[in-house]
């Protein structure tokens, strides 16, 4: 454990990709099969669920630092994250573990999922008195569940493969599904991400997927479209659909789905099953999961909006009535491997022309063809493109026809474009804020925003919350708000301060929804602030009215 803490400290440490890159190679260069298979893991996304309850957690801490609960609750907003302060807090061992960190994952860390209060109660405090404060920092982050350090998937692949002196994208190919929770890190797992390439590897895949390859965002004015891009001609264009991305595997008979966060989701989608008994073995779709199902107005089959498809996500069981209410489809736009070849090094126009092949030879309503869109220059598609909300997609997708398929968000092997429309706007006023993670532990920067319930000139109007952002201003502007916030507070409620109004944002938004779940009747996703609007006034900030406008 004390080697992973250390490595976790020089890569917190640090934003240079270069020292991380280092520091990464150092640690597996001497890093046991065992433990080094479980670095991988938390490197690359893995996280087990919380292993402890939070409440808990804290009366421990209350108990072993000899602090009063509203002192370690003044610390723990301070610090802004429950383990570090938990570290800092409990007494110095005198002890320290020279375990590694296989040993405390699978010994001592994952038994504890389960157990009841008292036994935890018992067992933690001599657990934690065998790790020195980084160790147990890092410990605290494995049992709450909150690992994360600043260091990408793609930094980890590269370490990897400079180490063992492969192609980084072989290595990258290897890592697919690696955190899936399904299976835990082995060592016999981790030596297979750094063997030597193998003739047979390829047939050995079984389930596994391809890494995905992902576009970039093409923000530039039309106009310059055909200096950037060359002529329309030279590209496919799909609509960009706002469902799950997934893979589909066919493999030995049996069929695999996987999402673009590598979870198998096979389960999840008991539709999709019908494709296998129409595909043959050594297939492998790329595409998009939708809820496909008659439109209400004009009843022809249509994606419907992601929130229905939102319904099905996180559910546990998947009643009969939620499969017949949100039915789903896969919008296939990608063919990777045919008859268990890999086709990723092929152009995209010639792989789009055998995906066309395999969905027209399967009968499964479940499976469809993802439209390709024709048009005579890229003012006709700019055209096309502002039927997007109508459709209820997100924009387009521009993928050169030349390009290969690749891993990751490259450019190596060609281009994809996300050309995505503009988001939905609004003027909302600042009501409540709480402090934020990490470096931003001390400031208030989460923030919840409303509109108004009425139209200006309406008597006893008030203000109605219907969203949260905490990204899109600069550091500068966040110390400002966080001075305004303190000195405008009006009540407390534990870690949340409600402020007097006085503060005007611009925020963006992907899509917008009906909610039964908010007071606002409203849902919008991935809100963010575009800008602070000093120039505005309160009292003209936008209404529900404005909202429930964006809905058509």
């Amino acid at each position: 454990m004390k080697a992973f803490a250390e490595l976790y400290l020089r890569l917190d440490a640090t934003t240079s990709s270069n020292a991380k890159l280092q520091a990464l190679q150092d640690y597996f260069t001497q890093a046991p099969a065992e433990d080094a298979a479980w670095a991988v893991y938390f490197l690359s996304g893995g996280r087990p669920r919380q292993l402890v309850p939070t409440r808990l957690l804290r009366e421990l801490a209350v108990r072993l630092s000899d602090l009063p609960e509203w002192l370690f609750e003044e610390s723990y907003q301070a610090v802004g994250d429950l383990a570090e302060t938990f570290s800092l807090l409990l007494p110095e061992s005198e002890h320290s573990s020279d375990a590694g960190l296989a040993y405390w994952v699978e010994e001592q860390l994952l038994p504890l999922r389960g157990l009841a209060p008292n036994d935890l109660a018992e067992r933690l405090p001599p657990l934690w008195a065998q790790l020195d404060r980084n160790s147990l920092l890092v410990c605290m982050k494995l049992i709450t569940g909150s690992f994360r350090v600043g260091v990408s998937k793609l930094l980890v692949t590269r370490a990897l493969a400079q180490l063992a002196d492969l192609d980084a994208k072989q290595v990258a190919q290897r890592l697919v599904g690696y955190t899936d929770l399904r299976h835990s890190p082995t060592p016999e797992g981790y030596l297979a991400l750094i063997a030597p390439p193998s003739a047979e590897e390829h047939a050995q895949r079984g389930g596994q997927p391809y890494p995905f390859f992902l576009a970039h965002a093409l923000q530039q004015p039309v106009e310059q479209f055909d200096a950037l891009l060359g002529p329309v001609g030279d590209w496919q264009a799909e609509w960009k659909w706002d469902g799950i991305r997934a893979q589909l595997v066919k493999r030995d008979g049996q069929l695999w789905i996987w999402s673009r966060g590598e979870e198998l989701v096979t389960e999840r989608f008991p539709e999709l099953h019908a494709i296998a008994t129409c595909l043959a073995d050594g297939t492998v779709l790329d595409g998009e999961i939708v809820v496909w199902k008659p439109d209400t107005r004009t009843d022809a089959i249509a994606v419907q909006p992601f929130a229905l498809l939102q319904q099905r996500i996180g559910r546990k069981t998947l009643g009969k009535k939620l499969l017949a209410d949100a039915p789903v489809a896969l919008l296939a736009y990608d063919l990777l491997e045919w008859q268990g070849e890999d086709w990723r090094n092929r152009p995209q126009y010639q792989r789009r022309q055998q995906l066309e092949q395999v969905v027209g030879n399967c009968a499964a309503s479940v499976l469809q063809l993802s439209p390709v869109l024709t048009a005579s220059d890229w003012n006709d598609l700019a055209r096309q493109r502002e039927t997007s909300r109508s459709l209820g997609v997100e924009g387009l997708m521009l993928k050169a026809r030349e390009s290969l398929y690749g891993v990751g968000r490259t450019k190596d092997m060609g281009v994809w474009w996300k050309w995505k429309i503009d988001p939905f706007t609004v003027d909302a006023v600042l009501i409540y804020a709480q402090r934020g993670h990490g470096r931003r532990a001390s400031l208030y920067s989460d923030y919840t925003f409303a509109v108004w319930d009425a139209p200006a000139g309406s008597p006893e109007r008030s203000l109605v919350p219907f969203a949260k952002a905490y990204s899109g201003l600069s550091d500068a502007e966040m110390r400002s708000v966080d001075a305004l916030i303190r000195k405008t507070t009006i009540e407390t409620f534990g870690p949340v301060r409600s402020v007097t109004p006085s503060m005007v944002f611009e925020l963006a938004f992907e899509g917008i929804a009906l909610s039964k779940r908010h007071k606002s009747g409203i849902a919008v996703r991935f809100p963010r602030m575009l800008r602070w609007r000093q120039d505005k006034p309160v009292e003209e900030a936008d209404d529900l009215a404005t909202l429930q406008g964006l809905l058509s």
